[in-house]
């Protein structure tokens, strides 16, 4: 990787606020996707998602990671759950609007899941069309929202094809660290295939900085590696640390409720307005 280049300037474009909304509908589905974990997915799905909902936007979370960590961070225990995303994929009877459930942010909705969600991906395997089992289920009530954010668990299997193939936009999180920008290359072939061979609309809304700590030299080496790489795909947010994060989490609520006034709040406020602007 180059060594910091003392020079590196961003130009930065000012982000307009978004406009008032006349009606809701229909949905732009979004995958929040990489293949490594601990990137913060789940904390920019959530954030992002109440973010948007500050706008007035209706938003749907589909948790789609087994671990339920999304669930969580709205404050459900995922284990305590009648109906998951599971049942929506895997029963011929169960519709969406049994098993979405509303959270204390207002204009933001959740599909639940839990570990349940594991087998899924097995019974899946020898269904006819198994890559669109998500985007049938999500259909019915795609009038209903403005936008649907999917948060993929950190692996590029069965689930995550199917978030893809929903999707008609990822945004990539990606933590300030050298493997992680090894693993976006990948990514990158893996939404170049889905795109040829499963859904041909799909496009890469932008690629998002996390947990970014300007005081160190390797997190600004590679935040400069990854906007020389992918230029404007780069979001001008970036998610710097803070404690604030795993203190909402365990609150479970998003940091634009729990601490409204907190950078980290204030950076996803402004990556919402950014991903309507785009």
């Amino acid at each position: 990787m180059k060594t910091e280049d003392p020079n590196f300037k961003r130009e930065m474009r000012k982000i307009p606020e978004p406009a008032p909304l006349t009606g809701h509908g229909p949905a732009r589905v979004i995958a929040m996707v990489n293949q490594k974990g601990g990137v913060g997915k789940t904390t920019s799905t959530v954030s992002l998602g109440a973010a948007l909902a500050g706008y007035d936007r209706k938003v749907l979370l589909v948790d789609f990671d087994p671990q339920g960590a999304l669930s969580v961070a709205l404050g459900l225990n995922p284990n305590e759950m009648e109906l998951t995303v599971y049942n929506l994929l895997t029963q011929v009877d169960c519709h969406v609007g049994d098993v979405i459930v509303s959270t204390d942010v207002e204009n933001l909705d959740l599909l639940p899941s839990n570990i349940d969600l594991a087998a899924a991906e097995l019974q899946l395997v020898s269904e006819v069309g198994r890559e669109h089992a998500l985007g049938r289920a999500l259909e019915p009530i795609m009038g209903e929202y403005d936008v649907i954010l999917i948060d993929c668990q950190p692996s590029l299997g069965l689930l995550t094809l199917n978030a893809l193939t929903a999707s008609s936009g990822v945004i990539v999180p990606m933590e300030c660290e050298y493997f992680a920008l090894r693993g976006v290359a990948l990514l990158k072939d893996t939404l170049d295939k889905v795109t040829a061979r499963l859904n041909p609309g799909l496009q890469i809304i932008g690629v998002l900085p996390t947990m970014y700590d300007p005081r160190t030299l390797h997190s600004r080496e590679v935040y400069q590696t990854v906007v020389q790489a992918f230029g404007d795909l780069v979001f001008q947010t970036v998610i710097n640390r803070t404690i604030k994060f795993p203190d909402a989490a365990v609150a479970g609520e998003p940091i634009t409720q729990f601490a409204p006034g907190s950078t980290g709040a204030k950076a996803y406020e402004q990556l919402a307005r950014e991903v309507l602007a785009r």
